[in-house]
């Protein structure tokens, strides 16, 4: 019988790849927060009257 070699089928590789762009999207997704605080603060700096809705699209 022939042995399988799961390593060079590449079995391995999807996982892998999955794995990296889920950390990628991860850290879009935790820039993208820390964006929208960042320009709540500078917002608020400017203008201390002005209240902001926690779900305002910037």
């Amino acid at each position: 019988m022939e042995r399988l070699d799961f390593d060079t089928l590449g079995m391995s590789e999807p996982t892998t790849k999955a794995s990296k762009g889920s950390k990628k999207r991860r850290w879009r997704e935790i820039e993208t927060i820390k964006e929208r605080m960042r320009l709540k603060q500078e917002l608020l700096s400017i203008d201390s009257t002005l209240e902001l809705d926690d779900e305002l699209e910037l």
